[in-house]
C-alpha cells in the first residue's frame, strides 16, 4: 500500500474533523490546531471569522498562527525569523493560487459565508469542510519545505480503524 503524502494526510484528518459525521465537528481553527498537535483552546476565537463573522477566515487564520507556532522565534523579543517570514510568504502565495473562495471577493468569513444563505446549511458546512481542509495541506506542504517535523492527528486511522470494527462485527 503506498504511503500518502503528509499533505494529503493533513486534508483527510482536517476534513474528517471538521466535516463531523465520522467524529464530532470542530470548528475550522479548532480542526487546524488538532490535526497538527497543537492546543486547541486558543483558536476557538477563530470560529467563524473572531465569532462575529466580521473577521477573516478562521481556517486561514489558523494555518498563520500554526507556521508561527512552528517557525516563529521562541523569544518573545525576537525578530521574525527568515524561515518564518519565507514560510508565510509561501503560505499566502498557495492560498490565493490553490484555495476556492466561491464568489467571495475576499476572505472575511461572512463574505465566504454569505453566499451560501444560511450558515447553518448542508452546503456551507461542505463548502468550509473543503477549504479547512485544502488549508491543512498547504500547511503541511510549508511546514514541509521549511524542513520542520511535525505531528499530524491520527483521527482518520482512528476512523478507518473504527469503521472496519464496526462492518466485522455486524
Amino acid at each position: 500500500m503506498e504511503q500518502k503524502s503528509r499533505a494529503a494526510q493533513a486534508y483527510e484528518a482536517a476534513f474528517i474533523l471538521y466535516e463531523g459525521k465520522r467524529t464530532p465537528h470542530r470548528s475550522c481553527g479548532i480542526c487546524l490546531a488538532e490535526t497538527f498537535g497543537l492546543n486547541t483552546r486558543p483558536y476557538q476565537a477563530l470560529r467563524r471569522g473572531g465569532i462575529t463573522g466580521e473577521g477573516q477566515c478562521g481556517a486561514i487564520k489558523a494555518g498563520e498562527l500554526i507556521l508561527g507556532e512552528y517557525l516563529g522565534d521562541p523569544d518573545p523579543t525576537g525578530p521574525v525569523t527568515d524561515r518564518l517570514r519565507a514560510a508565510m510568504i509561501l503560505y499566502q502565495r498557495l492560498c490565493r493560487e490553490r484555495l476556492d473562495l466561491g464568489r467571495s471577493p475576499d476572505i472575511i468569513c461572512n463574505h465566504l459565508t454569505g453566499q451560501f444563505g444560511e450558515f447553518t446549511s448542508p452546503e456551507r458546512a461542505a463548502f468550509c469542510t473543503g477549504l479547512s481542509a485544502s488549508v491543512a495541506a498547504i500547511v503541511a506542504e510549508v511546514l514541509e519545505q521549511a524542513g520542520v517535523e511535525f505531528p499530524l492527528s491520527t483521527i482518520a486511522a482512528e476512523v478507518e480503524e473504527g469503521e472496519r470494527n464496526t462492518t466485522f462485527d455486524a
